[in-house]
């Protein structure tokens, strides 16, 4: 297997772009299904040990299901595999236009892109030979609880909202927790974040309200405080993914969550510009671009932007004889 090494703002998303053919599926969430349910051996094999590590995803590029699309992306995070996700998208993007397999045009590339979330327009600005950055229309975002209190063991009540960008996520405001969101505090915060994750998933039903099989709170967003800019509002923030560990980017879903919230909050307004900084100071941009809905649910197309760098190419393989054909974990670093 070919795998390209790309991080987006410090967020690594490793790319598989030779070696692996496309799971059977009608469609790219039949296909994430496929693979999940039946064939998840893939996933353990590059991102469990001794091959993987816990802070990354991987990337499967595939042909599109859709009509139109210029390809399809699965998405395979350590414990789930997701319908969306921001740094992974300007991962793959940076890496499929580097590396040739969609053709690269100076100064910008359009593509359409073919998530098992839906369709996402992507524009990548270029220039000689690299992509410098990638935005994209994310998938509807919306809030589907606000100002919720929830009972996390251990520790007590904490009010949170729940809202949709990508994943479903569990925003709780960090400075009332006592955290400034830097990086010492990175152990406290995946403590506290994993147990907040698991008391709104259990106490709070969450279901995307056009496709039923997206559901479940899976991660927690620690918003820091907002502030006011030129063209908008700048903040900082982290998200906690299980096994238990901070995203190093700013988070393009979990931006799209936010993004959702404020604007139902009235603390955005449609064309201004969040400045989303990640917990090693790295930058996402978020805009509402337009309102519209989800079902029933009131919703918001975001914008988001960012950085991808590729960081090496590398050949994987499984020696037949190896014992650990699809990895192993150890909690030591994999939690529980």
């Amino acid at each position: 297997m070919t795998v390209v090494g790309v991080h987006a703002e410090g967020e690594v998303g490793r790319v598989i772009t030779g070696g692996v053919l496309p799971p059977p599926g009608a469609s790219m969430f039949a296909r994430m299904c496929h693979l999940r349910d039946h064939d998840d051996g893939l996933r353990k094999l590059l991102l469990f040990e001794p091959r993987g590590a816990v802070n990354h995803s991987i990337n499967l590029v595939t042909p599109p299901c859709a009509p139109g699309a210029d390809f399809g992306l699965i998405v395979m995070e350590s414990q789930f595999y997701v319908p969306m996700s921001g740094s992974n998208m300007i991962c793959a993007v940076t890496a499929v236009l580097e590396t040739g397999i969609v053709p690269m045009h100076e100064p910008e590339t359009k593509l359409v892109v073919d998530t098992p979330g839906g369709i996402v327009a992507v524009s990548a600005t270029c220039r000689d030979g690299r992509c410098e950055r990638v935005s994209f229309r994310n998938v509807a975002s919306f809030v589907l609880h606000r100002d919720r209190m929830v009972e996390v063991g251990g520790f007590g009540s904490v009010a949170l909202d729940v809202a949709y960008g990508g994943m479903m996520y569990a925003i709780v405001d960090a400075a009332k927790l006592g955290f400034a969101i830097v990086p010492d505090e990175a152990r406290d915060l995946v403590a506290l974040g994993e147990r907040i994750k698991e008391a709104a998933a259990a106490q709070l039903p969450a279901v995307h309200p056009e496709n039923p099989e997206i559901h479940t709170v899976n991660q927690t967003l620690f918003a820091g405080p907002l502030a006011a800019t030129a063209n908008g509002k700048t903040a900082r923030n982290t998200v906690v993914i299980s096994p238990g560990r901070l995203d190093r980017s700013p988070c393009g879903t979990g931006t799209s969550a936010r993004l959702a919230l404020l604007a139902a909050r009235g603390e955005i307004a449609p064309g201004e510009t969040l400045d989303h900084i990640s917990i090693i100071g790295s930058h996402f941009f978020g805009t509402v671009e337009e309102t519209t809905r989800a079902g029933n649910l009131p919703a918001v197309i975001n914008r988001i932007s960012g950085r991808g760098f590729v960081t090496g190419i590398a050949q994987y393989g499984l020696d037949p004889a190896d014992p650990y054909p699809e990895g192993f974990t150890v909690p030591d670093l994999w939690a529980g």
